[in-house]
C-alpha cells in the first residue's frame, strides 16, 4: 500500500497523539513523542490549546499510569520507564503551566494522585519531575484544597519541607500558599512546627526564600497567634531577614518580602509601626511598580494591601509621588490586563480618603484614561475603573463643579448597568450612586442617557447586592432634584415599584427604598403628592413597613419620610397621623412611643421630627392632633427627653414640647 502524505509528518499534533495511543507503538517511540510533545508546547500558549483540544493530556496521563505500574514490576527496563515518567511529568508540567484550561485537563485526567505518587520515588530524578509538575499545577487557582486538619495530610507536608530536593521543598510551600485560607489550618501549620521550617528556608536558594515568604504571608495573614509566633524568640531574627530581603537584587524576593512584612502588620497594630519601615515598604513598592515582567503586574496589588483603609499609608505614598509615577505608567501606553487593574485599584486606594490625591488624579487628567477602561475587555480592568470613580468622586467642590457628571463618564457608566459581570453592575452603580450626588444642574444627563431605566431594571434583579446599588443610585439621583427631573424619574419608577421596593427581603433594600421615597417627597406640595397616588397605596406601604420591622435603619428612614410628608398641608398632616395613630390604634401608639424611647439617637431624632412637623401651630388641625397625642402618653414620653445625651434629640424634644404645651399641658 502507499504511504499517506501524513506519515511523512510525525511532527504534526493529529500523528503525535495517534503514536501515544496506538496499542502498536512501541514504548521507545512513545517516549521520542513525549519528548517531541514537550518540546513543542513548552512556553507556546496555542500549541498547547490545539493539543488539549485533540485530547493530548489522557494519552499522556494514561502513558504516565501504564509506566508506573510496569516499573514498581522491577526487571531490566526499569531505568526506560523512569525515563518515561520523567518525560510524562514535564509533559503534564507544560500543560499545566500558565494555562487553567491545561491544569483542568490534567485534573480531569486523574494526573494528580499519580504525581504525588512519583515524590516519593526512589529516583530522585523522577522524584524532582513530580514535584515540579505539582508545583506549576498549584500555580493556578483550580489547584485541589490541600487538608492540612487531617493527620496524615499533615504528615505528608512535612515530610514535603523536610526533603533535601529544593522542588520538593517548594512544593511544600506552594502547597500552604495555595491551601491555607482559615484560621484552623493557620493554627494546626503552626503547631506543627510549619513556621521554623519556613524560616530556615529563607536562607536556601532563591526559589526557597521566595516559597517560604509567599508561605509565611498565608499563615500569618488576619492571626495574630500565628504572627506573635513568627515574632518571637523560637524563630530567632526570622523578622530581620525578612527585612533585609526587602533589598535582595531578585525582584520577586524583594515584593514576597514586602507582602509578608505587609501581612504582619495589617495583623496587628504593634507590628512593624515605625516611619522607617513604612517608607521602606513604599520606596521598594514603588520601585518594583517599573519592573516590566510579572513582579511589576502584581506590585499594584501589593502596595493596595498595604495603603487601603489607612490614611498615614496614603499619605506617605502621596509625598513618594506615587500618584505620578502611575500616571507616567498610564501615559506609557497599552498594558496586560492585571497591570491596567491594579493601577486603577491603587489610585482608587488614594482617593478613598485624602482630598489632596483627588485633586492631583484630576489635575493630571487621569479621567481621559478612564473612558478607555471602562470599556475594557477585562472585567477586573472595568470594576477597578468603577471603583476609582466612586472614590475620586467623593469630592464635594468637584462634584459641584460637575467634573464627573458628563457625557464621558455618565455614558459608559450607563453602558456597564447591562454588562456580562454582577461585579462590574455592582461597581458601576457604586460609581453612579456617588457621582449623581452631583448639585442639580448636572443630574438631567444621566437621566437623558437613559440611566434612570436602566437603574430601576436593576432594581428588580434577582440577585440583593445589585438591588440595593441600584436603588442606592436611585436614592441619591433624587436627592435635591427638581421637580422636573423628578417627574421624569418617576415616569420609569412606578408606585407598584417603590411598593415592591419598600417591601423587598432584604432589610437593606427596604432601607434605601425608604430613603428614596423621602428624596422624592422632599420639597414642594406637588412632590409630597407623589405618595398619595392610587389611594396612598405607598404611603400605607411604608406605614406597614414601620410596624413590622425591627430594623432600625429601616425606621429611621421610614420616619424621616413621613416627616417629609407631614410637613406639607392639613391634608398631608391628616395621613401621617392617621398611619401612626390610626383609631383602633394601640400597637401604632407603643410603636410611636418605642421609637421615642430607642437606644439609637437618629430614630428618636427621626420621630421628633415628624411630632414637629405635625403640631406645626400654623395648620388648622393641630389642636386635635396634640389631643390625640397627649392621650398617646407622648407629651410624658417628650418631658422624659428634654435633658438627653445627645445635643440634636434635646433640641428637638424641646422643640416639639413648646410646640404642644401651646395648646395646654393637662399631663399628670
Amino acid at each position: 500500500m502507499p504511504t499517506s502524505a501524513t506519515s511523512n509528518h510525525p511532527s504534526r499534533p493529529e500523528d503525535l497523539i495517534g503514536r501515544l495511543n496506538s496499542a502498536h507503538t512501541p514504548y521507545e517511540a512513545k517516549l521520542k513523542a513525549l519528548r517531541d510533545l514537550k518540546n513543542q508546547i513548552i512556553g507556546n500558549r496555542t500549541k498547547k490549546l490545539a493539543f488539549l483540544k485533540l485530547g493530548a493530556v489522557p494519552s499522556v496521563v494514561s502513558i504516565l499510569s501504564s509506566a508506573a505500574a510496569a516499573q514498581g514490576g522491577g526487571g531490566d527496563n526499569r531505568e526506560f520507564y523512569e525515563s518515561v515518567l520523567i518525560q510524562s511529568a514535564a509533559v503534564i508540567g507544560s500543560f499545566a503551566c500558565g494555562l487553567d484550561a491545561g491544569v483542568k485537563a490534567v485534573l480531569d485526567a486523574g494526573a494528580f494522585p499519580l504525581l504525588l505518587s512519583l515524590i516519593s520515588h526512589l529516583n530522585e530524578k523522577v522524584a524532582d519531575a513530580g514535584a515540579r509538575s505539582l508545583k506549576l499545577i498549584y500555580q493556578s487557582k483550580r489547584a485541589p484544597k490541600y487538608e492540612f486538619l487531617q493527620e496524615k495530610n499533615m504528615e505528608f507536608l512535612l515530610s514535603l519541607l523536610n526533603s533535601k530536593n529544593e522542588n520538593v521543598t517548594g512544593l511544600g510551600a506552594n502547597i500552604i500558599t495555595h491551601s491555607c485560607q482559615t484560621t484552623a489550618e493557620q493554627q494546626a501549620l503552626s503547631e506543627a512546627g510549619v513556621i521554623k521550617r519556613l524560616v530556615g528556608l529563607l536562607g536556601g536558594s532563591i526559589n526557597q526564600k521566595d516559597a517560604s515568604l509567599e508561605s509565611l504571608a498565608a499563615m500569618v495573614k488576619e492571626n495574630p497567634e500565628v504572627s506573635a509566633k513568627f515574632m518571637g524568640p523560637e524563630n530567632g531574627r526570622a523578622l530581620n531577614v525578612v527585612i533585609e530581603l526587602m533589598k535582595d537584587k531578585h525582584p520577586r524576593t524583594r515584593l514576597l518580602a514586602c507582602m509578608c512584612l505587609i501581612s504582619i502588620r495589617n495583623t496587628s497594630t504593634s507590628y512593624l509601626q515605625d516611619s522607617g519601615i513604612k517608607n521602606s515598604l513604599v520606596s521598594v513598592l514603588l520601585e518594583l511598580l517599573d519592573d516590566p515582567g510579572p513582579v511589576g503586574d502584581e506590585a499594584p496589588f501589593v502596595l493596595s494591601s498595604l495603603i487601603t483603609e489607612k490614611e498615614d499609608m496614603q499619605k506617605i505614598a502621596f509625598n513618594a509621588n506615587l500618584i505620578e509615577k502611575l500616571c507616567e505608567h498610564l501615559n506609557a501606553g497599552s498594558y496586560q490586563a492585571k497591570r491596567l487593574q491594579g493601577i486603577f485599584l491603587l489610585l482608587g486606594d488614594l482617593c478613598s480618603k485624602l482630598e489632596c490625591c483627588r485633586d492631583r488624579v484630576l489635575d493630571l487628567q487621569v479621567l481621559n484614561f478612564v473612558t478607555e477602561a471602562l470599556a475594557h475587555d477585562s472585567a477586573e480592568v472595568r470594576t477597578a475603573a468603577c471603583n476609582f470613580l466612586k472614590n475620586v468622586s467623593r469630592s464635594v467642590k468637584n462634584l459641584s463643579a460637575g467634573q464627573f457628571m458628563n457625557e464621558a463618564v455618565a455614558v459608559p457608566l450607563v453602558r456597564l448597568l447591562c454588562d456580562s459581570s454582577s461585579s462590574v453592575q455592582i461597581a458601576a452603580l457604586g460609581a453612579i450612586s456617588n457621582i449623581v450626588v452631583d448639585f442639580m444642574a448636572h443630574k438631567s444627563v444621566l437621566v437623558q442617557c437613559g440611566g434612570v431605566k436602566q437603574l430601576v431594571q436593576l432594581s428588580k434583579s434577582m440577585e440583593s447586592a445589585i438591588r440595593v446599588n441600584a436603588v442606592w443610585a436611585l436614592r441619591n439621583l433624587t436627592f435635591l432634584v427638581s421637580y422636573r427631573c423628578k417627574e421624569e424619574i418617576l415616569l420609569e419608577l412606578t408606585s407598584a415599584t417603590l411598593i415592591s421596593l419598600i417591601n423587598d427581603p432584604e432589610p437593606s433594600v427596604q432601607g434605601q427604598a425608604l430613603a428614596l421615597v423621602r428624596n422624592l417627597v422632599d420639597g414642594t406640595l406637588n412632590s409630597i403628592n407623589y405618595v398619595f397616588g392610587e389611594d396612598g397605596a405607598v404611603l400605607h406601604a411604608i406605614a406597614r413597613q414601620l410596624r413590622s420591622t425591627s430594623k432600625v435603619e429601616v425606621q429611621i428612614q421610614g420616619m424621616y419620610t413621613l416627616s417629609n410628608v407631614a410637613s406639607g398641608n392639613e391634608l398631608h398632616k391628616e395621613a401621617v397621623m392617621n398611619q401612626l395613630l390610626p383609631q383602633a390604634g394601640n400597637d401604632a401608639e407603643k410603636t410611636l412611643v418605642k421609637f421615642l424611647q430607642s437606644t439609637d439617637s437618629r430614630l428618636c431624632t427621626a420621630t421628633l421630627w415628624a411630632l414637629i412637623n405635625l403640631t406645626f401651630p400654623g395648620s388648622p388641625g393641630t389642636c386635635r392632633r396634640v389631643t390625640e397625642l397627649r392621650n398617646a402618653g407622648i407629651i410624658t414620653q417628650l418631658k422624659n427627653m428634654i435633658n438627653d445625651h445627645c445635643l440634636d434629640v434635646k433640641l428637638r424634644a424641646r422643640m416639639a414640647l413648646g410646640q404642644l404645651m401651646i395648646f395646654g399641658d393637662s399631663s399628670s
